[in-house]
Protein backbone atom coordinates (compact mmCIF):
# COMPACT_ATOMS: atom_id res chain seq x y z
CA UNK A 1 0.00 0.00 0.00
CA UNK A 2 2.83 2.36 0.92
CA UNK A 3 4.56 1.70 -2.39
CA UNK A 4 1.35 2.35 -4.31
CA UNK A 5 0.71 5.57 -2.43
CA UNK A 6 4.22 6.79 -3.22
CA UNK A 7 3.76 5.86 -6.84
CA UNK A 8 0.46 7.74 -7.08
CA UNK A 9 1.95 10.91 -5.64
CA UNK A 10 2.42 13.67 -8.25
CA UNK A 11 5.99 14.56 -9.17
CA UNK A 12 6.81 18.08 -7.82
CA UNK A 13 9.00 18.78 -10.84
CA UNK A 14 6.17 17.92 -13.23
CA UNK A 15 3.77 20.10 -11.22
CA UNK A 16 6.23 22.99 -11.47
CA UNK A 17 6.54 22.60 -15.25
CA UNK A 18 2.77 22.33 -15.65
CA UNK A 19 2.23 25.41 -13.49
CA UNK A 20 4.80 27.41 -15.46
CA UNK A 21 3.25 26.32 -18.76
CA UNK A 22 -0.23 27.25 -17.61
CA UNK A 23 0.95 30.70 -16.48
CA UNK A 24 2.69 31.30 -19.79
CA UNK A 25 -0.48 30.38 -21.66
CA UNK A 26 -2.77 32.37 -19.39
CA UNK A 27 -0.65 35.54 -19.41
CA UNK A 28 0.84 35.11 -22.89
CA UNK A 29 -0.04 38.65 -24.02
CA UNK A 30 1.52 40.20 -20.93
CA UNK A 31 4.69 38.16 -21.41
CA UNK A 32 4.74 39.27 -25.04
CA UNK A 33 5.39 42.82 -23.86
CA UNK A 34 8.59 41.56 -22.18
CA UNK A 35 10.07 40.37 -25.48
CA UNK A 36 11.53 43.78 -26.54
CA UNK A 37 13.13 44.22 -23.10
CA UNK A 38 14.57 40.68 -23.21
CA UNK A 39 15.97 41.28 -26.70
CA UNK A 40 17.51 44.58 -25.52
CA UNK A 41 19.21 42.88 -22.58
CA UNK A 42 20.50 40.04 -24.75
CA UNK A 43 22.03 42.45 -27.28
CA UNK A 44 23.33 45.21 -25.01
CA UNK A 45 23.85 43.49 -21.62
CA UNK A 46 24.72 39.85 -22.25
CA UNK A 47 26.12 40.08 -25.77
CA UNK A 48 29.06 42.33 -24.79
CA UNK A 49 30.17 39.76 -22.18
CA UNK A 50 31.84 37.90 -25.04
CA UNK A 51 34.13 40.88 -25.55
CA UNK A 52 35.41 40.84 -21.97
CA UNK A 53 38.18 38.46 -23.04
CA UNK A 54 39.80 41.50 -24.68
CA UNK A 55 40.97 42.45 -21.18
CA UNK A 56 43.18 39.34 -21.20
CA UNK A 57 44.48 39.76 -24.74
CA UNK A 58 46.63 42.16 -26.75
CA UNK A 59 43.69 43.10 -28.93
CA UNK A 60 44.32 44.09 -32.53
CA UNK A 61 41.38 45.21 -34.67
CA UNK A 62 42.65 43.53 -37.85
CA UNK A 63 43.21 40.22 -36.05
CA UNK A 64 39.92 40.27 -34.19
CA UNK A 65 39.22 38.91 -30.73
CA UNK A 66 40.04 35.29 -31.56
CA UNK A 67 43.21 36.15 -33.47
CA UNK A 68 44.68 38.47 -30.84
CA UNK A 69 47.43 37.14 -28.59
CA UNK A 70 46.60 36.05 -25.04
CA UNK A 71 48.54 38.07 -22.41
CA UNK A 72 46.83 36.96 -19.19
CA UNK A 73 46.90 39.50 -16.34
CA UNK A 74 49.30 41.90 -18.06
CA UNK A 75 46.80 44.78 -18.33
CA UNK A 76 45.60 44.35 -14.75
CA UNK A 77 49.19 44.47 -13.45
CA UNK A 78 49.75 47.62 -15.48
CA UNK A 79 46.52 49.08 -14.13
CA UNK A 80 47.45 48.66 -10.46
CA UNK A 81 50.87 50.18 -11.13
CA UNK A 82 49.42 53.18 -12.97
CA UNK A 83 49.31 56.32 -10.78
CA UNK A 84 46.70 57.85 -13.06
CA UNK A 85 44.37 54.92 -12.45
CA UNK A 86 44.88 55.17 -8.67
CA UNK A 87 43.98 58.87 -8.80
CA UNK A 88 40.94 58.21 -10.99
CA UNK A 89 39.86 55.42 -8.66
CA UNK A 90 40.01 57.75 -5.66
CA UNK A 91 38.06 60.46 -7.52
CA UNK A 92 35.37 57.93 -8.38
CA UNK A 93 35.02 56.68 -4.81
CA UNK A 94 34.97 60.23 -3.40
CA UNK A 95 32.32 61.56 -5.79
CA UNK A 96 30.26 58.36 -5.50
CA UNK A 97 30.23 58.53 -1.70
CA UNK A 98 29.07 62.14 -1.81
CA UNK A 99 26.28 61.16 -4.20
CA UNK A 100 25.34 58.21 -2.01
CA UNK A 101 25.07 60.45 1.05
CA UNK A 102 23.26 63.42 -0.51
CA UNK A 103 21.49 62.19 -3.65
CA UNK A 104 20.34 58.66 -2.78
CA UNK A 105 18.10 59.85 0.10
CA UNK A 106 16.74 62.81 -1.88
CA UNK A 107 14.09 60.70 -3.60
CA UNK A 108 12.87 59.37 -0.24
CA UNK A 109 12.77 62.85 1.32
CA UNK A 110 10.88 64.26 -1.69
CA UNK A 111 8.37 61.37 -1.56
CA UNK A 112 7.75 61.98 2.14
CA UNK A 113 7.24 65.69 1.49
CA UNK A 114 4.85 65.06 -1.38
CA UNK A 115 2.93 62.63 0.79
CA UNK A 116 2.20 65.49 3.18
CA UNK A 117 0.52 67.52 0.42
CA UNK A 118 -3.15 66.67 0.86
CA UNK A 119 -4.55 68.40 -2.23
CA UNK A 120 -4.32 65.94 -5.15
CA UNK A 121 -3.92 68.63 -7.83
CA UNK A 122 -1.00 70.40 -6.14
CA UNK A 123 0.63 67.11 -5.21
CA UNK A 124 0.42 65.92 -8.83
CA UNK A 125 1.70 69.27 -10.09
CA UNK A 126 4.66 69.23 -7.68
CA UNK A 127 5.44 65.63 -8.59
CA UNK A 128 5.39 66.41 -12.33
CA UNK A 129 7.60 69.49 -11.95
CA UNK A 130 10.22 67.65 -9.88
CA UNK A 131 10.19 64.68 -12.27
CA UNK A 132 10.58 66.76 -15.45
CA UNK A 133 14.39 67.35 -15.20
CA UNK A 134 14.99 63.59 -15.43
CA UNK A 135 13.94 63.73 -19.08
CA UNK A 136 16.59 66.34 -19.92
CA UNK A 137 19.84 64.92 -21.27
CA UNK A 138 23.06 65.84 -19.49
CA UNK A 139 24.13 67.61 -22.68
CA UNK A 140 21.26 70.06 -22.13
CA UNK A 141 21.78 70.32 -18.37
CA UNK A 142 25.53 70.79 -18.82
CA UNK A 143 24.93 73.57 -21.34
CA UNK A 144 22.52 75.31 -18.96
CA UNK A 145 25.05 75.13 -16.12
CA UNK A 146 27.82 76.50 -18.34
CA UNK A 147 25.62 79.47 -19.18
CA UNK A 148 24.32 80.36 -15.72
CA UNK A 149 27.68 79.74 -13.99
CA UNK A 150 29.86 81.57 -16.49
CA UNK A 151 32.21 84.00 -14.67
CA UNK A 152 31.58 86.73 -17.28
CA UNK A 153 27.98 86.34 -18.47
CA UNK A 154 26.44 83.89 -16.01
CA UNK A 155 23.36 84.78 -13.97
CA UNK A 156 24.85 83.57 -10.68
CA UNK A 157 27.96 85.72 -11.02
CA UNK A 158 25.81 88.67 -12.13
CA UNK A 159 24.01 88.44 -8.78
CA UNK A 160 27.35 88.18 -6.95
CA UNK A 161 28.63 91.31 -8.73
CA UNK A 162 25.39 93.13 -7.95
CA UNK A 163 26.05 92.67 -4.22
CA UNK A 164 29.68 93.79 -4.60
CA UNK A 165 31.34 90.39 -4.76
CA UNK A 166 33.93 89.09 -7.18
CA UNK A 167 33.00 86.60 -9.92
CA UNK A 168 33.74 82.95 -9.19
CA UNK A 169 34.79 80.43 -11.82
CA UNK A 170 32.52 77.73 -10.39
CA UNK A 171 33.38 75.00 -12.90
CA UNK A 172 37.09 75.82 -12.78
CA UNK A 173 37.58 75.23 -9.03
CA UNK A 174 37.41 71.67 -7.74
CA UNK A 175 35.32 72.25 -4.61
CA UNK A 176 32.77 74.40 -6.42
CA UNK A 177 32.69 71.98 -9.33
CA UNK A 178 31.85 69.03 -7.06
CA UNK A 179 29.23 71.14 -5.28
CA UNK A 180 27.44 71.82 -8.56
CA UNK A 181 27.82 68.18 -9.62
CA UNK A 182 25.96 67.08 -6.48
CA UNK A 183 23.36 69.85 -6.70
CA UNK A 184 22.60 69.32 -10.40
CA UNK A 185 22.40 65.54 -9.98
CA UNK A 186 19.97 65.97 -7.09
CA UNK A 187 17.83 68.34 -9.21
CA UNK A 188 17.87 65.90 -12.11
CA UNK A 189 17.19 62.64 -10.26
CA UNK A 190 15.21 63.38 -7.07
CA UNK A 191 11.79 63.46 -8.76
CA UNK A 192 12.40 60.26 -10.69
CA UNK A 193 13.82 58.43 -7.67
CA UNK A 194 10.79 59.41 -5.61
CA UNK A 195 8.38 57.40 -7.79
CA UNK A 196 9.11 54.03 -6.19
CA UNK A 197 8.80 55.52 -2.69
CA UNK A 198 5.53 57.25 -3.57
CA UNK A 199 4.18 53.90 -4.79
CA UNK A 200 5.33 52.16 -1.59
CA UNK A 201 3.74 54.86 0.59
CA UNK A 202 0.51 54.60 -1.41
CA UNK A 203 0.35 50.87 -0.62
CA UNK A 204 0.27 51.47 3.15
CA UNK A 205 -3.14 50.67 4.66
CA UNK A 206 -5.03 53.80 5.83
CA UNK A 207 -6.12 51.79 8.88
CA UNK A 208 -2.60 52.06 10.26
CA UNK A 209 -2.74 55.85 10.14
CA UNK A 210 -6.21 55.88 11.68
CA UNK A 211 -5.01 53.64 14.51
CA UNK A 212 -2.02 55.92 15.06
CA UNK A 213 -4.30 58.99 15.18
CA UNK A 214 -6.53 57.29 17.76
CA UNK A 215 -3.40 56.74 19.87
CA UNK A 216 -2.68 60.47 19.67
CA UNK A 217 0.13 60.34 17.12
CA UNK A 218 0.70 63.51 15.12
CA UNK A 219 2.06 63.71 11.57
CA UNK A 220 5.66 63.45 12.71
CA UNK A 221 5.06 60.35 14.85
CA UNK A 222 3.00 58.79 12.06
CA UNK A 223 5.97 59.30 9.76
CA UNK A 224 8.40 57.71 12.23
CA UNK A 225 6.23 54.83 13.47
CA UNK A 226 4.04 54.03 10.45
CA UNK A 227 5.38 55.32 7.13
CA UNK A 228 9.09 54.56 7.48
CA UNK A 229 8.68 51.04 9.00
CA UNK A 230 6.17 50.11 6.28
CA UNK A 231 8.49 51.13 3.44
CA UNK A 232 11.69 49.87 5.08
CA UNK A 233 11.92 46.98 2.62
CA UNK A 234 11.70 49.34 -0.35
CA UNK A 235 14.34 51.62 1.17
CA UNK A 236 16.71 48.67 1.63
CA UNK A 237 16.25 47.43 -1.96
CA UNK A 238 16.88 50.92 -3.36
CA UNK A 239 19.98 51.35 -1.20
CA UNK A 240 21.33 47.95 -2.32
CA UNK A 241 20.97 49.07 -5.93
CA UNK A 242 22.54 52.46 -5.22
CA UNK A 243 25.52 50.97 -3.39
CA UNK A 244 25.88 48.33 -6.11
CA UNK A 245 26.27 51.04 -8.74
CA UNK A 246 28.46 53.25 -6.58
CA UNK A 247 31.45 52.99 -8.91
CA UNK A 248 29.33 54.54 -11.67
CA UNK A 249 29.88 58.14 -10.64
CA UNK A 250 27.99 59.53 -13.63
CA UNK A 251 29.82 59.53 -16.96
CA UNK A 252 27.29 61.69 -18.83
CA UNK A 253 27.28 64.34 -16.14
CA UNK A 254 31.03 64.57 -15.54
CA UNK A 255 31.92 64.38 -19.23
CA UNK A 256 29.58 67.26 -20.13
CA UNK A 257 30.73 69.47 -17.25
CA UNK A 258 34.44 68.96 -16.62
CA UNK A 259 37.34 70.83 -18.20
CA UNK A 260 41.14 70.87 -18.10
CA UNK A 261 41.19 73.07 -14.97
CA UNK A 262 39.55 70.40 -12.79
CA UNK A 263 40.13 67.21 -14.75
CA UNK A 264 42.82 65.83 -12.44
CA UNK A 265 40.47 66.07 -9.45
CA UNK A 266 37.15 64.99 -10.99
CA UNK A 267 38.25 62.50 -13.64
CA UNK A 268 36.39 59.24 -12.88
CA UNK A 269 36.80 55.67 -14.11
CA UNK A 270 34.15 55.99 -16.83
CA UNK A 271 35.66 59.13 -18.37
CA UNK A 272 39.11 57.55 -18.04
CA UNK A 273 37.93 54.42 -19.88
CA UNK A 274 36.35 56.58 -22.58
CA UNK A 275 39.57 58.45 -23.23
CA UNK A 276 41.63 55.25 -23.24
CA UNK A 277 39.30 53.18 -25.40
CA UNK A 278 37.68 55.66 -27.79
CA UNK A 279 40.24 58.45 -28.05
CA UNK A 280 43.51 56.53 -27.56
CA UNK A 281 42.40 53.14 -29.00
CA UNK A 282 43.82 51.24 -25.99
CA UNK A 283 41.03 48.71 -26.14
CA UNK A 284 42.53 45.95 -24.02
CA UNK A 285 43.66 48.19 -21.18
CA UNK A 286 40.37 50.15 -21.10
CA UNK A 287 38.42 46.86 -21.05
CA UNK A 288 40.51 45.68 -18.09
CA UNK A 289 39.73 48.89 -16.19
CA UNK A 290 36.02 48.62 -16.99
CA UNK A 291 35.94 44.96 -15.96
CA UNK A 292 37.64 45.76 -12.66
CA UNK A 293 35.05 48.47 -11.96
CA UNK A 294 32.15 46.10 -12.64
CA UNK A 295 33.63 43.38 -10.44
CA UNK A 296 33.72 45.89 -7.56
CA UNK A 297 30.10 46.84 -8.24
CA UNK A 298 29.11 43.17 -8.16
CA UNK A 299 30.95 42.66 -4.87
CA UNK A 300 29.20 45.71 -3.39
CA UNK A 301 25.78 44.36 -4.43
CA UNK A 302 26.48 40.98 -2.82
CA UNK A 303 27.84 42.49 0.39
CA UNK A 304 25.02 45.03 0.73
CA UNK A 305 22.40 42.38 0.01
CA UNK A 306 23.89 40.11 2.67
CA UNK A 307 23.94 42.96 5.16
CA UNK A 308 20.27 43.73 4.46
CA UNK A 309 19.37 40.13 5.33
CA UNK A 310 21.44 40.34 8.51
CA UNK A 311 19.30 43.24 9.72
CA UNK A 312 16.08 41.38 8.97
CA UNK A 313 15.17 42.67 5.49
CA UNK A 314 14.57 40.61 2.35
CA UNK A 315 17.14 42.26 0.10
CA UNK A 316 17.23 41.66 -3.65
CA UNK A 317 17.65 37.88 -3.64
Amino acid sequence: MTALRRKDRPNPAMLGKSSLRSRLIKYRWLYLFLVPAIIWYIIFAYGPIYGLQIAFKDFKILKGIEGSAWVGMKHFNKMFADRTFIRVMWNTVYISLLKLVFIAPSGLVLALLLNEVTHKFYRGLASSITMLPHFFSWVVIGSILLEILSPSTGMVNAIIRFFGGKPIYFLGETNWFIFWVILSDMWESAGWNSIIFIAAIGAISPDLYEAAQLDGAGRWKQLIHVTLPCIAGTIVVVMVLKVGSMMNAGFDQIYNMYNDAVMSDVDIIDTYVYRLGIQSSKYSYSTAVGLFKNVINLALVLLTNKFSKMIGQNGLF
